[in-house]
């Protein structure tokens, strides 16, 4: 207990500011420029401005341990016996009894959590949790791990009426987990779980370090809005994959289809008599398929159906996935040639290529494949543009025509449909016919989405100059042509 007069060490959570109050440097841009872009364009966000929502939640850079509300979270290891900075911190300032309580619960397996008292803390109890240790051939299994640890801690606060919980970063560094990863997780599970249960809780706070406030600060936009200029601005930038309902990750290739009635269908008046009739054939069992190497063959003899070649393609596309996801592309990664930027002036997501940083003949051609499936199969489910930097780009960059026919090939339909353009930066009169040629013979559609940039000061009346990332060298060249 602090000496009489004494100035408590412990921060009341109400004394802090909640997210709909932002801070200084925070407020959300409502200028006309932004209006203008986006009020005319039909969001549908999956994460709507909500005030009420962004009243229960506090970004906080402090000790979670000095937090006083009705529980905090300790994130440890099985045994419940990790040193780490959060739990070394809690074990402090908590007491010796916390250690002995620790011994009795004996375990906890990863992804579940076990509640304490918070003996000498403000907190009345610790919720303590094991997050994943996180390797990319089972990112998967790590994500819905990271899922259920928020999850489980939001569910036992509103099974036990704990009106305020405090979160600390769960993934450790030590686990291995991507922060930026693991923020959208937490922010999108605790965004699905207050806005489908959290009718009892009234705060959430995020207790963070100055290493990850910068993230949770970038990132917080995106699942709790706090207007709807915001929300439009935010749209662009939230991930292809965010989860079900609930916000838990969901693999579609593992997802059981089975109606509960094959053929059946609720709704029997007579004035749907057509839509009912015309659903009996359309369950699971009425779609299955043959034998897939009779499918081939008839590939081959050209008697297969559009559709069931859309088929085929989409599962060849979805093994190359799978492959993507499992595979340590680290080393292709490194090269720093395909990453996502801003928006262009249409608030369209821009993903740049950078031709000077391809070795083509040291790098393993099939996971530099690999690598693009990965990182562009969450861009491509809504409209995108291509800037590819031709600048200063030698016989080693250039990528083989066959490779590329190959890549156009496999990807699926909607990386096609949903590119509106593809920007050619400093193009080469070489380059200029070789895109020509390949664009008009070799793949179909593309042809008139290709627009040659002969310098960036064309290329920004299409995406702002602070909407793109671009190597200095890119910049020195421009300016010294």
């Amino acid at each position: 207990m602090d000496p009489l007069g004494a100035r408590s060490q412990f921060i009341d959570v109400q004394t802090l500011p909640s997210w709909d109050q932002p801070q200084q440097g925070d407020e959300p841009d409502s200028s006309k420029t932004s209006q203008q872009l986006y009020k005319d364009r039909d969001t549908g966000s999956p994460f709507p401005f909500r005030e009420h929502i962004n009243k229960k939640v506090v970004l906080f850079n402090g000790n979670v341990a000095l937090l006083n509300c009705t529980a905090i979270v300790n994130t440890s290891n099985e045994a419940l016996i990790d040193k780490n900075p959060i739990s070394d911190s809690i074990h402090l300032h908590a007491g010796p009894e916390l250690k002995e309580e620790l011994l009795k619960l004996k375990s906890c397996r990863t992804g579940e959590v076990k509640m304490t008292k918070g003996f000498n803390l403000a907190a009345r109890f610790i919720v303590h949790t094991v997050g994943p240790k996180y390797k990319a051939r089972y990112r998967t299994a790590a994500e819905s791990s990271l899922y259920s640890c928020y999850r489980n801690v939001m569910q036992l606060a509103k099974e036990q009426a704990l009106v305020s919980v405090g979160f600390c970063g769960i993934n450790l560094p030590k686990r291995g987990y991507p922060m930026e990863d693991a923020t959208h997780i937490a922010l999108r599970t605790v965004r699905r779980f207050l806005e489908n249960h959290g009718e009892t809780i009234e705060t959430v706070v995020f207790a963070v370090t100055d290493l990850e406030e910068p993230v949770y600060k970038k990132l917080l936009p995106l699942y709790f809005p706090r207007s709807v200029e915001e929300e439009h601005r935010s749209l662009p930038l939230i991930p292809a994959d965010i989860g079900n309902s609930e916000g838990e990750p969901v693999v579609p290739e593992r997802q059981i289809r089975i109606s509960e009635k094959p053929g059946f269908h609720e709704d029997s008046e007579e004035d749907d008599l057509k839509k009912d009739l015309s659903f009996v054939g359309s369950h699971a069992f009425a779609r299955m398929e043959g034998d897939v190497d009779k499918q081939r063959k008839l590939i081959l003899q050209g008697q297969m159906s559009e559709a069931a070649q859309h088929k085929q393609h989409q599962r060849n596309y979805n093994r190359w996935l799978c492959r993507a996801r499992a595979e340590d592309l680290s080393d292709i990664a490194a090269l720093k040639a395909l990453y996502q930027t801003g928006v262009d002036i249409c608030g369209r997501t821009v993903m740049v290529l950078v031709g000077r940083n391809i070795p083509v003949a040291q790098i393993d051609i099939e996971k530099a494949l690999l690598y693009f499936i990965h990182v562009m199969d969450h861009i491509v489910v809504k409209e995108y543009v291509l800037v590819y930097f031709h600048t200063l780009t030698g016989e080693h960059n250039h990528l083989d025509s066959d490779f590329l026919k190959k890549l156009y090939d496999i990807v699926d339909g909607k990386y096609k449909k949903n590119l509106q353009a593809f920007y050619f930066v400093h193009p080469t009169f070489r380059s200029k016919v070789s895109t020509w040629f390949f664009t008009t013979f070799n793949v179909s559609g593309l042809k008139d989405k290709v627009h040659h940039v002969e310098n960036l000061q064309q290329l920004f009346t299409c995406i702002l100059p602070e909407q793109i990332d671009m190597p200095r060298f890119v910049l020195e060249y421009d300016a010294r042509v």
